[in-house]
């Protein structure tokens, strides 16, 4: 006798139902009896399944099932009417589906197998396949049924209906960032870290590599230590006293506190646009910086590390004030260049001392300056020599302190130390707490660096649990190598000369020098793309983050250049991490309704490999970081986005997995989505806007940033659309910003 047999094509029933008729159809082919010819109609008209002879119409596969095997028997045995009464409709649960697992299909099969046992193993196999799989009971089905199952899913391709997008979330705890809260403290048995990026003068817009030197730097540290989920605070603020600031209120006409106004709201500008996450940028115009400075400098007087000397120093007759050496101007007696300043010649790179200048003038007036002697107080760093020494040597080995700052610290030791002015003769700084001296103010290079001390202390009341706590507490500070001897001898020289029980620097991370376009940034005179020009491009920040990082001036100098600029925001961004995101995010809304499927990774057949390499790349990730490596911590970050790619090609999602490779391509979409998520929490220091936006779509909170690879985003996880995280640069792009952006601060 010869029949036809068509699958269930139906768009209107559920996944599960096709795919349980379709199994019961290919069971039906595979254990028919032997009289009974079976055709398979593919271009049957009808979507639904159905049996045709010239006799019989059937469209019930219970029924098509047992007619092609003659078993009708055991139909109202515990078996049929379980699956009849507990298994039948949408809305089956996965404790009623392990049920019949266990009570009817994890036994023996003797054969012959009837016709009620066949239809529990399509219907239960429909509802739960993983299950199949993670028991072993696949492997001990006869061949007959595992030839069928391949059969019954060739012809029941999935769609996304089968998918409801409620927004529920299924998260393993024990994996977000924490709350720091407002006021972050030390806390016992914790490790607290105290991060600082050395304090901008407020006179000018900070470049980029002032910007990549200091701020931007201790910014992705805290970041990292933050994801980490150490006790962080970061405090920075401006530097406003000086000679400097005087100077350049007169040339603006404006009064001192008017000028560091004005510049400290442009650098904050700056910073918060650069998303530098600061806990407290402040100030070091402060009661606190006065009261705790004083209180420094008595204590150094008491213990017998001040003294007194006279010094020459050139006085402008026409303002009537003493001249900071870059305000005296003249020619250099090295190379002749006529516009080298008292400190340098730009001409020929020399350092210089002002009175060495030919014909030296005040940059301000052009006044010819005339030299004065006037007493001034000095910090014996000769008698702290010694104590300066060995706290260097411990805390540069124990702290892996980058190879420029002991190479600084060093020169300055084996050169021997010798005392220092702390005083100056001007009216804008912190005043001197002696009476003969009343008229003067603490020289800011001395008074500058305890303003990480009061800007801590405006931070909050309890700032000695930060700065009087070397047991608990680690300092690292960060900042460009042209100010590293006022942190490492200075300093240091000042607090231990207090006798006081000070928190002292324990990692100095400093950048060598950031070049543009083959020359030179230069505050003075404009030179280099500025804060202010970052944020006119209409570039993201994340990509001026991303592409300062890249080029972070570690162990030499490096270089700014548009082209390059353009070609790792395109190759690197766009097209290895934005390709990544969009590609999965995408596919997951478009096949699963932006639901996670409930996946077994041990479907993939390389995902120990995977494992393994992720968890390498973590760890050297965290190697680097911890050191204060960023530019390579970078690299790495990057390798882990790149081997997400590879994950994906490697395993080839695309809709035929969909399709026809339910459990795999479930799998690839959740490991997938969870190799995102740590990218996005690697990533995070250095472009938090763009991780937030990661974060956003996988509808989660930010990830900690953790030694191994975890599978935190769990089955039944909804996430949210796609989002473009990126946009090509094209060429006539750079040649525009090249142009306009050509170096010339307004």
């Amino acid at each position: 006798m010869s029949v036809e047999i068509s699958f269930d094509k139906s768009k209107h029933h559920s996944h599960n139902l096709v795919l349980a008729n379709n199994l019961k159809i290919s069971l039906a082919i595979e254990y028919s009896t032997k009289d009974l010819r079976i055709k398979i109609n593919e271009d049957s008209d009808s979507t639904d399944p159905q049996l045709v002879s010239d006799k019989l119409f059937l469209f019930d596969t219970n029924a098509i099932l047992r007619y092609v095997m003659n078993d009708f028997n055991h139909q109202d045995n515990e078996e049929a009417n379980y699956v009849l009464t507990r298994l039948n409709g949408d809305n089956v649960t996965h404790d009623v589906a392990i049920h019949a697992l266990n009570s009817f299909i994890s036994k023996d099969f003797t054969e012959p197998i009837s016709a009620t046992r066949l239809i529990t193993i399509a219907t239960v196999y429909s509802l739960i396949p993983n299950e199949f799989a993670q028991n072993d009971i696949l492997n001990n089905l006869p061949a007959q049924i595992k030839i069928a199952i391949e059969q019954a899913k060739k012809f029941t391709p999935r769609t996304s209906s089968e998918f409801k997008h409620t927004g529920a979330i299924s998260i393993k705890d024990g994996f977000k960032v924490r709350d720091l809260g407002s006021e972050i403290l030390p806390k016992e048995g914790e490790r607290n870290i105290l991060i600082t990026s050395a304090l901008p003068y407020v006179n000018n817009v900070p470049h980029l590599g002032n910007i990549v030197g200091s701020v931007l730097s201790a910014d992705i540290f805290a970041r990292y230590c933050k994801s980490r989920n150490y006790n962080t605070v970061f405090i920075g603020g401006t530097d406003e006293y000086g000679t400097a600031t005087e100077t350049k209120a007169l040339e603006e006409k404006v009064t001192p506190r008017e000028l560091c106004d004005k510049y400290y709201k442009i650098h904050s500008d700056v910073y918060k646009w650069f998303q530098i996450g600061f806990d407290y940028f402040g100030r070091t115009t402060t009661e606190q910086q006065t009261e705790i400075a004083q209180d420094i400098f008595l204590k150094l007087n008491a213990n017998d590390y001040l003294e007194e000397q006279s010094m020459k120093q050139l006085y402008c007759p026409v303002h009537n004030s003493y001249l900071a050496d870059r305000y005296v101007e003249g020619e250099c007696p090295k190379c002749h260049y006529d516009d080298a300043r008292g400190d340098q010649c730009d001409g020929c790179g020399t350092l210089l001392d002002p009175f060495e200048l030919i014909n030296p003038h005040c940059k301000l007036d052009n006044a010819t300056p005339i030299p004065k002697v006037s007493d001034h107080i000095f910090l014996s760093l000769d008698k702290l020599e010694s104590k300066i020494d060995d706290w260097f040597k411990t805390s540069s080995d124990k702290g892996q302190w980058s190879k420029n700052s002991k190479t600084i610290t060093n020169s300055w030791l084996k050169d021997g130390l010798k005392p220092r002015c702390i005083t100056r003769d001007l009216v804008w700084g912190t005043p001197v707490p002696l009476e003969k001296y009343k008229d003067k103010v603490l020289y800011v290079w001395f008074d500058a660096t305890i303003g990480y001390v009061s800007i801590t202390a405006n931070y909050t009341k309890n700032w000695e649990q930060w700065w009087k706590n070397p047991d608990n507490v680690k300092l690292y500070q960060f900042m460009g190598k042209d100010n590293v001897p006022f942190h490492t001898v200075v300093f240091p020289g000042s607090q231990i000369g207090t006798g006081d029980n000070w928190t002292m620097l324990h990692h100095l991370n400093t950048t060598e020098y950031l070049q543009y376009e083959g020359g030179k940034f230069s505050k003075s005179r404009g030179v280099g793309v500025f804060g202010n020009n970052a944020q006119e491009s209409g570039i993201s920040p994340s990509v001026w983050r991303y592409y300062l990082a890249s080029v972070r001036p570690e162990s030499s100098d490096s270089h700014f250049s548009w082209d390059d600029f353009a070609t790792r925001n395109n190759s690197e961004l766009l097209a290895n991490l934005g390709n990544l995101i969009n590609r999965l995010i995408k596919f997951t809304n478009a096949k699963y309704n932006g639901v996670i499927p409930e996946y077994d990774p041990r479907n993939i057949e390389n995902y120990d490999s995977v494992v393994k390499d992720v968890n390498t790349i973590l760890s050297n990730y965290m190697k680097e970081m911890e050191i204060g490596h960023e530019r390579r911590g970078l690299e790495i970050a990057m390798n882990l986005s790149s081997r997400g790619n590879a994950f994906l090609q490697e395993n080839k999602l695309d809709n035929t997995l969909f399709s026809q490779h339910a459990a795999k391509s479930d799998a690839v979409v959740g490991v997938g989505l969870n190799l995102i998520y740590a990218v996005a929490s690697i990533i995070f220091p250095f472009i938090p806007e763009t991780a937030e936006k990661i974060f956003k779509m996988l509808n989660a909170p930010q990830l900690k940033i953790d030694d191994t690879f975890h599978l935190v985003l769990q089955g039944g996880h909804n996430i949210n659309k796609a989002e473009y995280l990126f946009h090509r640069i094209e060429q006539k792009d750079v040649e525009t910003w090249r142009a306009k952006y050509g170096g010339q601060q307004e």
